[in-house]
This record gives structure tokens, C-alpha cells and sequence, in this order.
């Protein structure tokens, strides 16, 4: 099924979900603290009218006045120089009846104090109320008057007007609000830095897009015929697709491996080694348990850094079984071209016979054509008992007769059928190889002869090549098995390499004689397992 691309990308997500929780967070606490923070400036402002009402009711002017001893200008113009100084909205000193001798209007002076909350500062109670003044609504704090003999001569009311109370609140508010916008700024800029920073991480791809490879990485690693195994720097199995998987249960490696230790659960990955080492180990064979299997193990370098290590891998018997087809089709290949050109060849001779009517050496030339022939497929097949091996030695003798070689199988051969078909394909790497160079090895010289020797006894084959060729001085017989080592130009050198790790592999020996001029032999003896019954 198609994946839709979203309708935001990474950016706009995280944006929108850092300032929405930034927005809902200070929107709680806006509505958490705001209600408090309008009853804190209520508060502040009532107990600075309380503590103006009472410094005034103490004061000497005002006690005095209240008293009889000082005119009553003289309070007026003092509870008028402590409003102005406490930025009150008024101060009202009024005597016992309630009438105000002094008001912020002097029009109000001698008249009756307004708003009906005063009664209960006149039976000695402080207290802070709220009532319509002829101000307008105000907050109001009340303190008694009390004479040096400890009588309650009158009262003082400070008053605040709820519009600057309000006024306060609302400028207490706009700090809280522009905190908000503050805070809605920074959680804009952080998320905008937190998007780069994980767009950096990302590679710059969004999460479809990484969800994406995601799945065409696992489905291409799960498509492919051989096992890959991947471990971390602390080595640990981070993946395996499902051909390493079979291959280890087939080893007996049950269970969920992803994030084990491969040391633990993968026997003889030597992973670790590549991990330490950093050096790539390439077409090595690994035992699982019975199962051999070709891998390549290499580290996986991130910005120079070695940080893990990864194996591919693939049952050797398959690999053996390929190579078995590649080098039977490589083969037939040769040989059916030899034999063309050998055909084309012969059919020129026969169309000349037929044009100039010489029909009685024609029947002569198509007779000796057809003895030869069955007397060489006679000949190999009473030595050679393998039909592959057998169908590979033709297909040889007539690829040298092409290159005008005399190649000859000597009459002693024998080789019996193999009970094991991996093991002809080993024999004809092994043999294969050798005569393709003992074929370039006497193409300079005068006499251009091979011998072959193919003999089994007891369990072993021992084969021996012989050319005519120039021969090898020490130095180079010292290298010739090298990888890639070769006199003969670019891209040679794998032939002789390959022989000698079947060798190897199949547990064989091998010795060259040689010297500059002497030709060159090859002996290789190798185990061989034979079909009792065809012997």
C-alpha cells in the first residue's frame, strides 16, 4: 500500500506541539495565579491604607484638632499633606458624630462621613471595608482616635478608589502576560532549534521517509540469498535478515538473537576481531556448527569511526554447487567450440572432396574422421570412469589440438567414478586450472606437448602435468600461487590461487618442478572417494 505523505512535516509538528504545551502551560498558570495575584494587590494596597489611617490617628495635629486644642484647618491641611505624600485617594478625620473634618474636597468638610460602613469604628474596631463614597466605590481601612486619657475622641478613614485598585491589578496582570509572551518566544525559538538539531540527526528526512527506507532496507535485506549479520561497537547483534537467520537455525541457533552478544550466540563469527582490528576479512570459511559456510566480514566506519561490524555470509555447498555449473558451462562452452572449429575445419576438407568428386577419398576422410573420433571418446572413457571428468578432458584435448598443442592422457590412467559430485567439481578446478596454464606455457615453445597423468590407488589421485613450456626460475615459483600474481598482464593470476586452496580444502598436496628452459610438472595428490561398485 502507498504510504501518504502527512499533511505536516517534522517541523511544523514539533512547533505546534512545543508552543501548545508552552501556551497551555502558562495559560494554567496565568489562571492559577491571576486570581491570586488581584487578592495580593488588594491586600498590599488595603494595609498601606491601614497602616496611612494608622499613622494619622496618632499624630498630634489630628489628636489635638479632634480634641479642641487646634482649629480644625490645621487637621485639613495635614490629612491633605498625607494624602498627596501616600498617594491615598483620600484621607477623611472625622470626630465621634461622624462628621469629616477634613476630605479631599474642602466642600465636604462639616458634613456627615457617606458610605454607612463607619459605624463600627466608632465603638473601637479597625477593620477594612468596601462602599460608595461620595469618591465613587472605594477600599477603605477605619482606625479609632484615641485621646492621651485613652478616650476615643473620633476615627480616620484612608481610602483607596476600586478603579486604581483595578488599575493595579491590571498593570500586575500585564507582567504576567508579558511574561507569557516571553515564555510563547522562547518556546517558539527552542522548538525551532530542536527541530534543526534533530533534522541534523535525521539526515534531513522526515519520519515517513525514514519509515520508508526503513521498510525497502529490510525488504531488500530479506530478499537476497545471503545471510547478513550486523553487531555494534559494544557487540551486540543489531540485524539479521532472514537467510542468516535459517542458516543459524540450521546450525542450531533457536531463538530471538537481535540485541545478544554474537560471541555468545553465533559460534566463530569472529566479528569481535574485525571489530578491534578494523581490517576487513574477505571470502573466509566459518563452521556453524557442521555447516561451512563463505563469509565476509567487514567494519563498518561511520565519520572514521569504527562503530560496529557486518558479516555476509552463505552455505558453501550452494557456492559449491554454482561454481559446479559455471565452470560445467564454461567447459562445454570450450569444448563445443573447439569441436566447431574442428567441425568447420573438416567440413571445408569434405566440401572440397565432394566438388572435385573424389568420392572415394571422401569415404576414406569421413572413415578415419569417425575412427579418431570414437577412438578418442573410447579412449578417455576407458580411463576416465566420471562422466563429468570424462565430458571435461574431451572438451580439453580438443580445445589444444585447436591451439595446435599435442596434449596426450597417458595410457596408464585411470580415474573411478566420484561417490561425491562436490568433489569432481574441486578435481576440475584443480585440473582445469593447470592446463589452461601449461596451455599458455608452450605456446613459445618448439614443441608444444602436454602429458597427463590422471592415477587412483587406495583412496588417492594423483595427477601429474607435464609441458614443454620455458619453465619458472625459483623466484617465481615462490609466487605463483599468489593472488593476482601473474607475467602474462592485467586481471590474470586467479587460476593457480584457486588451485591451490582447493587443495587445501580438500586436505591434497602439491609439488612443481621446474627450471628455466626444463618445462614445468605439476603433482598433485589428492583424496579421493570412489564408487566401490565402478571400479
Amino acid at each position: 500500500m502507498k504510504r501518504q505523505q502527512p499533511f505536516l512535516n517534522l517541523q511544523q509538528k514539533i512547533i505546534l506541539l512545543v508552543c501548545g504545551v508552552v501556551v497551555l502551560a502558562l495559560l494554567v498558570t496565568n489562571f492559577m495565579i491571576s486570581s491570586s495575584i488581584a487578592e495580593n494587590t488588594r491586600s498590599v494596597l488595603a494595609a498601606k491604607a491601614m497602616d496611612t489611617a494608622r499613622i494619622v490617628a496618632r499624630d498630634p495635629v489630628v489628636i489635638r484638632g479632634l480634641s479642641g486644642e487646634r482649629p480644625a484647618d490645621a487637621v485639613q491641611n495635614y490629612a491633605n499633606e498625607i494624602r498627596e505624600i501616600t498617594d491615598m485617594e483620600f484621607v477623611v478625620v472625622m470626630d465621634m458624630n461622624g462628621i469629616r473634618k477634613s476630605h479631599p474636597n474642602p466642600e465636604k468638610v462639616g458634613k456627615h462621613f457617606a458610605g454607612g460602613d463607619e459605624s463600627r469604628v466608632f465603638e473601637g474596631q479597625e477593620y477594612v471595608s468596601s462602599a460608595i463614597g461620595t469618591l465613587g466605590p472605594s477600599v477603605r481601612a477605619f482606625t479609632p482616635v484615641y485621646a492621651a486619657d485613652g478616650r476615643q475622641i473620633g476615627a480616620i478613614s484612608v481610602g483607596i478608589l476600586e478603579n486604581t485598585v483595578r488599575q493595579a491589578v491590571g498593570e500586575s496582570r500585564m507582567i504576567i502576560y508579558l511574561n507569557v509572551g516571553l515564555g510563547f518566544l522562547v518556546g517558539i525559538i527552542g522548538a525551532i532549534l530542536l527541530v534543526r538539531n534533530i533534522k541534523k540527526t535525521l539526515l534531513g528526512l522526515e519520519p515517513f521517509a525514514i519509515a520508508k527506507v526503513f521498510e525497502e532496507r529490510s525488504a531488500m535485506l530479506d530478499s537476497v540469498r545471503e545471510g547478513i549479520l550486523a553487531i555494534d561497537c559494544s557487540g551486540r547483534i543489531t540485524m539479521a535478515n532472514n537467510e542468516a537467520m535459517r542458516l543459524l537455525h540450521l546450525a542450531g541457533v533457536n531463538g530471538r538473537i537481535v540485541g545478544q552478544k554474537a560471541q555468545e550466540c553465533v559460534p566463530n563469527s569472529r566479528l569481535s576481531e574485525v571489530l578491534q582490528s578494523g581490517k576487513a576479512k574477505f571470502d573466509q570459511e566459518q563452521d556453524l556448527n557442521g555447516i561451512i559456510v563463505l563469509t565476509n566480514r567487514v567494519p563498518v566506519v561511520v565519520n572514521g569511526e569504527i562503530v560496529g561490524a557486518l558479516a555476509t555470509f552463505r552455505d558453501k555447498t550452494e557456492v559449491r554447487q554454482i561454481a559446479e555449473q559455471l565452470t560445467g558451462v564454461r567447459n562445454y562452452a570450450e569444448a563445443l567450440r573447439a569441436q566447431t572449429h574442428e567441425f568447420m575445419n573438416k567440413l571445408h576438407v569434405i566440401l572440397g572432396l565432394v566438388r572435385m568428386e573424389s568420392y572415394d577419398q571422401l569415404i576414406s576422410y569421413v572413415s578415419g574422421l569417425a575412427r579418431a573420433q570414437q577412438a578418442e571418446v573410447n579412449l578417455v572413457g576407458s580411463f576416465i570412469k566420471d562422466p563429468v571428468l570424462a565430458g571435461f578432458m574431451l572438451g580439453k584435448l580438443s580445445r589444444a589440438r585447436e591451439a595446435g598443442v599435442e596434449m596426450t592422457l597417458l595410457p596408464h590412467s585411470f580415474v573411478p567414478e566420484a561417490e561425491n559430485s562436490s568433489l569432481v567439481g574441486e578435481l576440475v578446478t584443480v585440473l582445469g586450472n593447470i592446463l589452461d596454464n601449461a596451455l599458455d606455457a608452450v605456446q613459445e615453445a618448439q614443441d608444444k606437448c602436454i602429458e597427463v597423468e590422471l592415477v587412483y590407488h587406495e583412496g588417492r589421485l594423483s595427477i601429474q602435468v607435464a609441458d614443454s613450456g620455458n619453465g619458472m626460475d625459483e623466484e617465481t615459483k615462490t609466487q605463483i600461487f599468489t593472488k593476482g600474481y601473474s607475467n602474462k598482464g592485467a586481471n590474470r593470476g586467479f587460476g593457480l590461487y584457486l588451485v591451490a586452496r582447493s587443495v587445501e580444502t580438500l586436505n591434497g598436496s602439491m609439488e612443481v618442478i621446474s627450471a628455466k628452459g626444463q618445462g614445468t610438472q605439476f603433482n598433485v595428490e589428492l583424496p579421493y572417494a570412489a564408487r566401490s561398485e565402478r571400479i
